[in-house]
């Protein structure tokens, strides 16, 4: 005989394991999680192939555009480019999240998958935005371009106090486009502390003979071309068909005379009067000079942002007949 009141014996863990333990999708964990890192919320939603492809155009938009815009975009239009491809980025950051707290919002019945685990979550925090990101990040700083703030004068007029600019590290290397150049304006490991920078213009390569006096600049006996900017102090030099603008100031300029020794460079700040340069620290080896300043992208001073200086290229203009 039957009784009715007889004890299923199932084991209720064991369906649930085999069917996938049912857990709601929480909105708000999902959206946190992709604020942390493009696509993650999509994972924990179980939306693998929708959480790569947010997190593949995040990582395309933030490290290879940005660093090709700052690269081989025309000068004048870097910074307009610049901003509307930042406002992409976001765009994407954000249609992540509120895909993925909208997604979740749409699964109360959800049942997790054998993978959804806390482990992998950790794993997959660890890998894409530790080491993927950093190592993509890493790598176009020291092989592509690298952004600079400057905290000196001692550039002016070319460069301000305040300038914010992109350097071209694909530079001064043996299978490099761009080889150091009279009239660059470089940026190189600084001799006397190698955990700075410096930025300076070069002026003397190997063999060239350097002297610094009061009648100016001689490069091999050559005084670089000279005639007067749009003050007494501005002095527009001339050398290997390019320009640019220097300030001599009103202080006393001390002679100086040397011979650029080999594998070396001879550097000069645009500010004559107000620069420590080789004059003080000496030649610069080749091997330290790491990046081409390019262009600056922001400027603020103490007066506030300088729009005008915004795009404003750093490459010697080509010297007028």
């Amino acid at each position: 005989m039957n009784n009715t009141d007889e004890i299923d014996h199932t084991n209720p863990i064991s369906k649930s394991t085999e069917q996938g333990l049912q857990r709601p999708r929480q909105p708000l964990i999902a959206a946190l999680m992709s604020v942390f890192l493009p696509g993650f919320g999509q994972l924990y939603n179980g939306q693998i192939n929708r959480g790569i492809w947010v997190y593949l155009c995040f990582c395309v938009l933030v490290v290879p555009l940005m660093a090709g815009i700052a690269l081989y975009l025309p000068v004048a239009l870097t910074s307009i480019v610049l901003g509307l491809s930042l406002l992409i980025t976001l765009a994407v950051w954000m249609f992540g999240t509120l895909d993925a707290w909208r997604q979740a919002r749409r699964l109360p019945d959800y049942r997790l998958k054998p993978w959804q685990t806390n482990g992998l979550y950790v794993v997959v925090f660890v890998v894409c935005n530790i080491l993927i990101l950093q190592l993509m990040m890493n790598w176009v700083r020291t092989h592509q371009v690298e952004a600079f703030r400057i905290p000196s004068n001692s550039m002016s007029p070319t460069v301000l106090k305040g300038d914010f600019l992109f350097a071209n590290k694909n530079y001064n290397c043996p299978n490099c486009r761009h080889l150091v150049s009279r009239g660059d304006v470089a940026i190189f490991v600084y001799p006397d502390n190698r955990n700075r920078y410096y930025i300076k213009r070069v002026l003397g390569l190997p063999g060239d003979r350097v002297r610094v006096s009061s009648d100016g600049l001689f490069i091999n006996d050559q005084l670089l071309g000279q005639t007067q900017g749009s003050s007494d102090n501005l002095i527009t030099e001339t050398m290997d068909g390019r320009q640019w603008q220097v300030d001599w100031g009103t202080a006393t300029i001390q002679s100086f005379e040397t011979t650029v020794a080999s594998g070396h460079a001879f550097v000069l700040g645009d500010n004559r009067s107000k620069s420590i340069d080789s004059r003080e620290f000496g030649q610069v080896p080749l091997g330290d000079i790491v990046g081409l300043s390019r262009q600056v992208w922001f400027s603020k001073g103490a007066d506030g942002i300088r729009w005008s200086r915004l795009g404003t290229s750093l490459q010697p203009a080509v010297a007028t007949p």
